[in-house]
């Protein structure tokens, strides 16, 4: 029976990208080894898109507020790309001190329960 999912984010500076995902985003951790983070992800969803091209994959952290959130993160130092209108949602990303970002939307689809 499958349990759960476990995602990778590769990052030029993993160090300072997990101090962010637990000091900024304060998601709960285990250290598993020296410093060694795995982190505990709020519920999640899977969606399966169309494209040309397979192993392609992204990551989105969800919110009910996304103005709120994009301010909450703001007071902690982080910044924010400018909020895009999709059909589906509202999205930014956030942008981790390693580089690269993370997905950031306010859903307007439902969601599973």
């Amino acid at each position: 029976m499958i349990n759960g999912g476990h995602v990778v984010i590769y990052s030029r500076d993993a160090e300072a990208d997990r101090a962010f995902i637990r000091d900024v985003l304060k998601f709960t951790y285990v250290d598993v080894h020296g410093g060694w983070l795995i982190f505990k992800l709020p519920p999640s969803e899977i969606a399966v898109h169309p494209s040309d091209e397979n192993d392609m994959h992204e990551f989105y952290l969800m919110t009910d507020d996304l103005d709120v959130e994009i301010r909450v993160l703001q007071k902690a130092g982080a910044q924010c790309e400018a909020v895009s209108q999709q059909r589906w949602g509202r999205s930014t990303r956030i942008k981790l001190p390693g580089g690269g970002t993370l997905g950031l939307y306010e859903p307007r689809h439902q969601r599973p329960q």
